[in-house]
């Protein structure tokens, strides 16, 4: 008998899975067609060594491969767990992030920053209702960071309190005479947070701004 028809019976006789495909060779596979092939070679004309250290090799690269995706899967679900905790601490913190909306909850200022030049003569910034008229507007001052900080605790420009509810901004400084819209930076509380399938992104939920990415937050409080 020579090696190719041992290799032959020997697939003949083995039970093969449903679900396995036609081209997979497991490892269980890989060594009965080693120790059958050792069993039934040629007496007279055996198995170069470099063969055999060259099938040795690649059983043993299977076999590391299996580990090393076992040991991938393991740190994946380490790092998914330690996300969702990260997660779960967010809610109800504060965090400061790109928007062109903010929530106003009737008693604590609506806060936030708008970045601008060194060489901005000033900025102001328009707060308007869901309609888009006008409610406020306020300006604002750049710090030694670049930073305008403002606060709108919802005074309206008639003098009375604005109702709570989510209010739209809208940010512009001069630079000679020219003026170019920005950006705000506002604060938001965070109401929940979701994590984006196993080792995926969180993503938070801000009041007023609606669902974003985290890595969006410029700071978080």
């Amino acid at each position: 008998m020579n090696d190719m028809t041992a290799i032959q019976e020997l697939f003949a006789r083995q039970p093969q899975p449903a679900e396995r495909k036609r081209d997979e060779l497991g490892q269980a596979d890989f060594l009965r067609l080693m120790t059958t092939q050792l069993q039934n070679q040629d007496p007279f004309k055996p198995m170069e060594n470099g063969d055999f250290l060259a099938q040795m090799a690649q059983f043993s690269t299977v076999s590391g491969i299996d580990r090393l995706e076992s040991s991938f899967n393991s740190t994946a679900d380490a790092l998914t767990g330690n996300q969702a905790l990260q997660a779960a601490s967010l809610v109800d913190r504060e965090v400061l992030v790109p928007s062109g909306s903010g929530a106003f909850d009737g008693e604590n200022p609506l806060a936030g920053v708008v970045e601008v030049p060194a060489e901005a003569a000033g900025a102001v910034l328009a707060v308007k209702d869901a309609g888009g008229q006008l409610v406020a507007q306020l300006p604002v001052y750049a710090g030694p960071d670049g930073r305008a900080a403002f606060r709108w605790d919802g005074t309206t420009a008639e003098g009375g309190i604005a109702p709570a509810g989510d209010y739209r901004l809208e940010a512009r400084y001069r630079v000679g005479r020219e003026t170019t819209a920005a950006e705000p930076l506002v604060w938001g509380r965070v109401d929940s947070v979701s994590l984006q399938g196993p080792g995926g992104a969180i993503s938070i939920n801000v009041a007023g701004m609606g669902a974003m990415s985290l890595g969006r937050a410029v700071e978080i409080s």
